[in-house]
């Protein structure tokens, strides 16, 4: 399953739980989400903050943007920590450090 949700990490990830098996989630930005029911697999569109944070982004795609990998290449390191996460094989640094926010179904504010 692919959703293109709005920007508010907590809501969105939570109200795709009962469709998913494990959370790709792409961060520009960076944030402090993870799920204690999937794995959430971190990708950096940003070397930038790769690279500020290596213990809480799981792929750098930005690395795309700078030349120094295709998207061939992101595709299958993606793809194959998809497979190593979801066997069991490697875990993803949220479940690695416990980031397991709560459920948040609504949310008051304007999501944006």
């Amino acid at each position: 399953m692919f959703a293109a949700t709005p920007a508010s990490d907590f809501i969105c990830g939570t109200q795709q739980l009962a469709s998913m098996n494990l959370h790709v989630f792409t961060t520009g930005e960076g944030s402090p989400y993870g799920l204690a029911l999937v794995p959430v697999v971190k990708v950096s569109s940003r070397s930038a903050l790769a690279e500020r944070w290596p213990d809480l982004i799981d792929i750098d795609a930005g690395r795309i943007a700078t030349g120094t990998a295709t998207v061939e290449e992101v595709g299958w390191e993606i793809f194959r920590f998809i497979l190593d996460v979801a066997s069991g094989r490697k875990k993803t640094w949220a479940d690695h450090w416990g980031l397991h926010n709560a459920l948040a179904l609504f949310n008051p504010d304007p999501i944006t």
